[in-house]
């Protein structure tokens, strides 16, 4: 069995969502972890004719055979968390949740002090989910964490135990990243970036993996690429252009309108090149190609497939995973063929 990590390979909202629920729902993993940032996430999972939106509670959440874990490295609002329990209760999501005793809690206080920063709420285009104070007080060594907070008492295993363990019994363990590698404070397009690294390296330690025991790195790209908030784009097209190609969107958490760029290949080969990438993922590929729920690769057309091929020429990584629509199974898994 292996242990897999997927990653965004730009600015999030690459479709993670999807590729998580198809992955996890067809290969059965015992542990779904999560990893990332925090709340500023948003996870968009569509499943049984019906739609979420996640900020922490793993996407893989529709195997319900999985235990559902929350890394040390990730910040956790617990307001957040219980309304994705009473949400998600018919998937049994508080009965399988674990939340790690190291993670950092969200207060009240980082929420204000988001949306009271002109230079995070206007400049940088924050979320204002608290998510850039709250990692400031972890490095100053001064916020709550999970271990203290009674109301996650129930929640409390150590992660990092739990998955080693596993992933040493030969079981599946799936560790989800949240956001986009252009995000990371370190590679991304700083200073509108996020408040850690959101690279596969980093999504490992989140929850106490460790390099050796990793065996796949999923990157995901969109067939073109988006963005929420402010920051260097060099493929943006302009609004008009992308109302005439019928590419509107809106993030998960914010709500705002996302900008709409080509794909960027020097930014999949840097991406993939810094995260180890083993396999592509390929999201949104009906939204430019005529290839809606096709779910064969010999049935996408040839304009189609030297797309798919480009990127794999360009980045040295297979692409094994293409979405054509939204259910689960508008999915081509080439793994077999390809790995």
């Amino acid at each position: 069995m292996t242990c897999s990590i997927l990653v965004g390979g730009a600015w999030g909202d690459e479709g993670k969502g999807k590729c998580i629920t198809y992955l996890c729902d067809n290969d059965k993993p015992s542990i779904i972890a999560r990893a990332g940032v925090g709340p500023n996430a948003g996870h968009s999972v569509e499943f049984n004719g019906e739609k979420y939106g996640l900020r922490l509670t793993p996407s893989g959440f529709v195997h319900t055979g999985a235990k559902l874990m929350i890394g040390a490295g990730v910040l956790v609002n617990p307001d957040v968390l219980f309304k994705e329990f009473e949400d998600l209760k018919k998937y049994n999501v508080k009965e399988r949740m674990c939340v790690d005793p190291r993670c950092a809690i969200i207060s009240k206080e980082h929420l204000e002090r988001d949306v009271k920063s002109e230079h995070l709420a206007k400049k940088i285009g924050s979320t204002g989910s608290g998510c850039g104070p709250a990692n400031s007080d972890r490095v100053l060594r001064t916020i709550d964490l999970a271990r203290d907070i009674p109301e996650l008492e129930e929640y409390i295993t150590d992660v990092s135990v739990a998955c080693n363990e596993a992933i040493d019994n030969g079981e599946e363990v799936f560790i989800e990243g949240s956001q986009g590698f252009a995000l990371s404070l370190y590679y991304g397009t700083y200073p509108f970036v996020t408040s850690k690294d959101t690279t596969a390296s980093t999504f490992a330690a989140d929850v106490g993996v460790g390099p050796t025991k990793v065996d796949e790195v999923i990157t995901v790209f969109k067939s073109y690429i988006s963005r929420v908030g402010e920051g260097p784009f060099p493929t943006e097209m302009t609004q008009e252009e992308a109302e005439s190609k019928g590419l509107e969107e809106y993030g998960v958490v914010t709500g705002r309108r996302r900008r709409i760029g080509y794909f960027d290949m020097e930014l999949a080969k840097e991406s993939c090149r810094i995260n180890g990438a083993t396999q592509i993922a390929l999201t949104c590929v009906d939204r430019l190609f005529d290839c809606a729920r096709v779910q064969d690769y010999s049935e996408l057309s040839a304009e189609t497939k030297a797309f798919i091929e480009d990127i794999q020429t360009e980045t040295g990584v297979p692409v094994t995973i293409i979405s054509t629509g939204p259910d689960l199974k508008d999915t081509i898994d080439l793994r077999k063929e390809l790995l």
